[in-house]
């Protein structure tokens, strides 16, 4: 795709992510910790957002301490535009990947990341670049995408059909399973909705503390079963750059 029809694809999703940012900081009760929780989740040191704004460092230390008064509509519409900015710089992976979850018909506060692959890739390599333990092999080797979820939101608010929907274009995918404490609820859930997916991965826990059950369920499917502790941000930006 030429490079000027690939930027008036991302517009739309731009505009779309500029108004949630904008929106989440103005009706915050701490409008400074919701600025921070924007720029570190685009990545961007104080520094380089005071340098995208011509300000000083300090200045946005102030607002994101509350040091300074709850910033105006002004200021937060330059800071939204500075954060947009410097992604697109880079790629335009932020707002890529709002893009996808949003066609997808999900909230992100469901649906972290949503991907399909160019082509399928090995499941091993994946789970080596969010460094995920398997804890049971499934019948497949390769992956065609994969579905970050957060599985408490998920369950609360998801028809069956909506939980099909997370499997994107193919159920060729790994499903990877955030705010997990045991990971009973999420295969139970996959034992009701078919088809199942090639790997689930419990983010968040230990394999010896998995429920009891789940290798058994996991088997009994063909799926492979994994479980990571990377910090979700860290695990996020990983599969950013995958494959």
């Amino acid at each position: 795709m030429p490079a000027a029809d690939a930027l008036r694809d991302m517009r739309e999703p731009r505009a779309e992510l500029a108004e949630r940012i904008a929106g989440e900081v103005t009706l915050s009760d701490d409008p400074g910790a919701t600025l921070r929780k924007w720029r570190e989740e685009f990545d961007v040191t104080q520094t380089a957002l005071a340098e995208e704004l011509t300000v000083s460092a300090s200045v946005v230390s102030d607002y994101e301490s509350g040091r300074r008064e709850n910033p105006g509509i002004g200021v937060v519409r330059r800071v939204v535009e500075g954060l947009l900015a410097i992604d697109e710089r880079r790629g335009g992976d932020r707002v890529r990947q709002h893009a996808r979850v949003v066609s997808s018909g999900f909230d992100q506060a469901v649906v972290h990341d949503l991907r399909e692959y160019q082509a399928t890739v090995p499941l091993s390599r994946f789970y080596a670049s969010i460094d995920a333990s398997q804890v049971v092999a499934g019948d497949a080797e390769t992956i065609a995408g994969h579905t970050v979820i957060n599985s408490v939101e998920a369950i609360k608010r998801l028809s069956s059909e909506e939980f099909y929907r997370l499997y994107g274009q193919s159920t060729n995918r790994a499903l990877v399973f955030t705010d997990v404490t045991r990971g009973e609820s999420p295969l139970v859930a996959l034992r009701v909705v078919t088809p199942t997916p090639s790997a689930v991965v419990l983010h968040g826990i230990e394999g010896d503390a998995l429920w009891e059950h789940a290798p058994a369920l996991a088997s009994a499917d063909g799926v492979s079963l994994a479980t990571t502790t990377t910090p979700l941000k860290a695990l996020l930006d990983a599969l950013r750059e995958f494959p």
